[in-house]
């Protein structure tokens, strides 16, 4: 009987694996320099978008309100957000960590903590539409020890899950809203127009995730043979391709029910009960799908390039409720001390996140044994 006990088997390296262990910090590098000055940037702007604005569009009145609400629905409003950054932090641990890597064992919930912390302080610090806060991911993950095409499919299925309850939650409110099948008004513009966008973004992620992931490799025999503009097709096609894998990998999570699923869910959800919270505080809510639907049209403006869509955000909310025909009096209130929640409470203990994971990372690379290369243990 042979007793020999066997290393357990791993995936190959990719070739420039080692080489890629000492990379630095992220393109979006957030030195501390960057860190005070990208906070004082939050606090002017901040500063400037509740104190400033408001006097200059004649709404100082209802701006003062903010510090006014009803204190048990305001500790209500941070309760839920809490519960919204730990539905955060589950999906990290359900995408990205759980599956039997190596990287994946390195991951345990307070580096999940960190790193989810810390991507969504770089997210409203120093980028629009959240490209500082993936930086910051995969510069970690890389850290773990995992391999740099898996960073890359795991953060697009990530961000396709996340989104896909956006664009879900645009459809059935906005077309709810428009058909009378939801309680509230339905004003065209502000309903059907934004459920075509979620559809639109649906059909057309559905389509990517048709195209092969190795689209790029079949096209070189194209590209060999067809010239300049072959080649330049088959450098394209890295897009759609990259893509499709995330699509799948996405599919993959869905089809086998992982239950980090719900803290998409639960992100979204406990971020607009936040909101309407927040809106209890200063008098009655809005119907829940209006709220819905006003919080996420509004949202879009984080994809102005703002950090942390300050002032876009605030803005495209308190037009989109106004669209619906909620009062002034109650919308500035309302979201003003809904921004209080989402953006300070992540900013600070997420500054203090980054410090925390920069001496995670550096424990990582003590712990690695000299020369080890990371790969998926088991496989």
């Amino acid at each position: 009987m042979d007793t020999t006990v066997k290393p357990p088997e791993v995936d190959p390296p990719e070739p420039d694996e080692e080489d890629d262990l000492d990379e630095a910090m992220p393109r979006v590098q957030i030195t501390r320099r960057r860190l005070v000055l990208g906070i004082f940037f939050v606090i002017f702007a901040t500063a400037f978008l509740y104190f400033v604005l408001p006097q200059l569009a004649n709404l100082k009145e209802q701006s003062e309100q903010v510090g006014e609400g009803d204190r048990r629905w305001l500790a209500v409003a941070f309760v839920l957000t809490v519960a919204s950054f730990g539905g955060y932090v589950m999906m990290f641990q359900g995408i990205f960590v759980r599956g039997g890597t190596r990287a994946g064992a390195r991951i345990d919930w307070r580096a999940s903590y960190q790193i989810t912390m810390a991507a969504l302080a770089a997210t409203r610090l120093f980028a629009a539409g959240g490209a500082g806060g993936i930086a910051l991911t995969a510069w970690a993950l890389r850290r773990a020890g995992m391999p740099r095409r898996k960073v890359a499919d795991k953060t697009l299925a990530f961000l396709i899950l996340t989104y896909a309850v956006y664009m879900a939650a645009l459809v059935v409110c906005g077309f709810g809203l428009y058909f009378d099948l939801l309680a509230g008004p339905g004003p065209f513009a502000i309903t059907v127009i934004p459920a075509l966008f979620g559809l639109l973004a649906i059909m057309l992620a559905l389509g990517l995730g048709r195209v092969p992931p190795d689209l790029q490799r079949r096209l070189e025999g194209f590209a060999t043979r067809g010239g300049r503009l072959a080649r330049v097709a088959q450098r394209l096609a890295n897009a759609p391709a990259a893509f499709s894998a995330g699509i799948r990998e996405a599919l993959a999570h869905v089809r086998e029910r992982d239950p980090a699923l719900l803290g998409a869910v639960a992100y979204w959800g406990f971020n607009v009960a936040v909101l309407w919270a927040c809106f209890h505080a200063f008098g009655d809510a809005p119907p829940l799908a209006v709220v819905i639907m006003g919080y996420f049209v509004g949202f879009l403006g984080n994809l102005l390039p703002l950090p942390g869509g300050i002032g876009g955000v605030d803005g495209g909310m308190i037009a989109a409720f106004a669209a619906f025909g909620v009062p002034l009096s109650l919308v500035v209130p309302a979201v003003l001390a809904y921004r209080v929640f989402t953006f300070w409470l992540p900013t600070i203990p997420g500054a203090i996140a980054y410090f925390q994971l920069r001496r995670t990372v550096a424990r990582w690379r003590e712990e690695r044994p000299r020369g080890e290369v990371p790969a998926a243990a088991g496989a």
